[in-house]
């Protein structure tokens, strides 16, 4: 099984359980993507496909629509490296708008 497709399986249970309420019952924390622990919110980042998924998700889920919307069209380039860099160096995914 290549890597690309074992990112997109991965990405997809990830969506899977966004949708029914797994992920988004551990939100009450003050943690990026969905309250995950800052090892976990960091390799979600590295992975290309997972930090653009998830960054829409997030956006969606805060209600800014807008900056979901910017990253569905920038979010795989220029905001992915800002994501990586901010959430390497002050734990925060890079929150735009």
């Amino acid at each position: 099984m290549s890597l690309l497709v074992k990112k997109l399986v991965k990405t997809i249970i990830i969506i899977y359980n966004i949708s029914k309420g797994g992920l988004l019952k551990m939100a009450k924390g003050n943690k990026d993507y969905f309250g995950l622990s800052y090892l976990v919110s960091v390799i979600l980042a590295i992975i290309p496909v997972t930090s653009w998924v998830l960054g829409i998700l997030t956006r969606f889920k805060d209600g800014n629509l807008i900056a979901a919307i910017i990253r569905i069209f920038l979010g795989w380039n220029i905001i992915y490296i800002l994501d990586l860099i901010f959430m390497i160096l002050n734990k925060k995914i890079f929150r735009l708008l």
